[in-house]
């Protein structure tokens, strides 16, 4: 403390809306990995290898942003700091001046049979979108195995969080292969959302995907104890903008899971779509934030595995077509 050795890292940004909106995009594991590099700060989200979702805060999103990398004995390249804080704590800070109190909005969403927590986008009087989460926030990261420090300064109040950090798991990335694209769709992330509107009623488990080179080109169906439903998207500029089907892919991925990156659709602009040979989805969420600046949110999914469908499951070809896919 009393050293002059400047901190590992140090970024201030003017406001805690864009890290609080970006970061509970992701918010469906316990801890967060988090990665400092010197264009950004990159938060994964890991569950049990069969959902990943990745937040990279651009340094571009902060007024000021600051690395100092310590050289490695031998030469080489200087190692990225690497660490893991849980996300909810970082998400209580960074709403301290948000004047409401999100989590128990959410769950009354939730109870209220009337409104559809799909499709919350439209922002309510009160809600941060619309207040705003102002004050100056600092992150700092003094050395390796300090604690994670997080300062809120607004109208003279002053608060600072420190943030327990782990030794991290690092999880490897669910494996895509970009190289072996079955297709790729870029679209509104509204018209996803409200796909995922339509289907929910009857409380599927699983989610469908398909997409063909002949209409109706791409077809969300969920299938639950209460019934079935589906979405098809006719091929047209104002829903699908890119189309590109090299061959018919369907797999099954578990509802609950793609519920996950419901959050990211509300506040994307666009959506990429894209299914692997093996069967893994990507969704790639691009963000317009304030001042013209975009941010990107990253999701993966592994598709359903036979022995996760052993439970009454009518469809047991279907099962077995998308057991093939990953492991």
């Amino acid at each position: 403390m009393a050293s002059q050795t400047p901190p590992v890292f140090r970024a201030v940004a003017t406001s805690t809306r864009p890290l609080y909106q970006l970061l509970r995009c992701i918010n469906f594991a316990p801890n967060v990995h988090v990665q400092i590099t010197e264009d950004g700060i990159r938060f994964a989200a890991d569950l049990s290898r069969v959902i990943q979702g990745v937040a990279f805060l651009d340094k571009a999103l902060f007024s000021a942003y600051t690395v100092n990398l310590p050289s490695p004995e031998d030469g080489g390249p200087p190692e990225l700091p690497n660490f893991q804080i849980p996300l909810n704590s970082l998400l209580e800070v960074l709403q301290i001046f948000g004047a409401v109190d999100v989590a128990s909005r959410a769950q009354k969403a939730e109870q209220d049979p009337y409104r559809s927590n799909f499709r919350n986008y439209r922002p309510d009087a009160f809600s941060n979108q619309t207040l705003g989460i102002s004050g100056t926030c600092t992150l700092l990261y003094a050395e390796e195995g300090d604690a994670f420090k997080v300062t809120i300064e607004e109208s003279g109040v002053k608060t600072t969080a420190s943030l327990t950090t782990y030794v991290p798991e690092i999880p490897d990335d669910i494996p895509f292969d970009r190289n072996d694209l079955a297709f790729k769709i870029i679209m509104q992330s509204r018209s996803l959302l409200d796909s995922l509107a339509e289907i929910s009623p009857t409380a599927p488990v699983r989610l469908t995907i398909t997409t063909t080179k002949s209409s109706p080109f791409l077809s969300l169906s969920g299938t639950g104890d209460l019934g079935s439903s589906a979405v098809d998207f006719a091929r047209g500029k104002d829903l699908l903008e890119t189309f590109n089907i090299q061959q018919k892919w369907s797999q099954s991925y578990k509802f609950d899971f793609i519920k996950n990156s419901t959050e990211a659709m509300r506040i994307a602009n666009k959506v990429s779509l894209r299914g692997d040979g093996q069967g893994v989805l990507s969704l790639q969420f691009m963000v317009e934030m304030d001042g013209g600046k975009r941010s990107f949110l990253d999701f993966r999914f592994v598709p359903f595995m036979q022995s996760d469908e052993a439970e009454e499951d009518e469809d047991t070809e279907e099962g077995h077509e998308g057991g093939e896919a990953d492991e």
